[in-house]
């Protein structure tokens, strides 16, 4: 599975990060409307891993294109930078493959949102505002091409630019969120 060191925090608002992400010299890629849709996964053949590292599964349609992902992570519920391994498929026929995923797993509950991509090297920054649930800010630093140690630090970089001890840092997924506030 492929690896990202992943942290994520509410914000009152995402206007104040524009000029930081200028000063971070980020590039914008995109903004895309995302609907999430998690599953149920059953328990896994090493129960333990679901202690620690909560499995996820979920169908990403964006912009109500005729494309979506399959995503698979595992990724501890910390409210500090955590690594999460994850999967990725695309899948070219979203609304049989939900239909097919939703008869065999269930629907545990749909996220949706307005996502702005940001890049700086190999770290996403996603400004994201989530529907029923606020404004979030979340960095993704992909191992690509680099050490541990070098991805670690350009995390931190990122991080210690965009001022991110000054947030609320999140633990869970959106779909917790969304579920705890059903």
């Amino acid at each position: 599975m492929a690896t990202n060191l992943e942290f994520k925090a509410q914000c009152q608002s995402l206007d104040g990060f524009y000029t930081r992400l200028a000063d971070l010299n980020a590039t914008h890629r995109e903004t895309v409307y995302q609907t999430d849709t998690y599953f149920y996964v059953p328990v896994g053949k090493d129960p333990a891993i679901s202690e620690t590292c909560e499995p996820r599964l979920k169908l990403r349609e964006i912009d109500e294109m005729t494309e979506a992902w399959l995503i698979y992570y595992e990724r501890p519920n910390q409210d500090v930078s955590r690594y999460s391994q994850y999967q990725l498929c695309e899948i070219t026929n979203p609304s049989t493959f939900k239909n097919l995923l939703t008869a065999a797993l269930g629907i545990k509950t749909i996220v949706r949102k307005q996502r702005e991509v940001w890049m700086f090297n190999n770290t996403r920054i996603h400004l994201d505002r989530v529907v029923d649930l606020g404004q979030f800010i979340e960095l993704e630093t992909m191992f690509q091409g680099q050490t541990e140690t070098e991805a670690k630090e350009e995390h931190q970089h990122v991080k210690t630019t965009l001022h991110l001890e000054t947030t609320n840092p999140i633990a869970v997924s959106y779909s917790d969120l969304v579920m705890q506030n059903a």
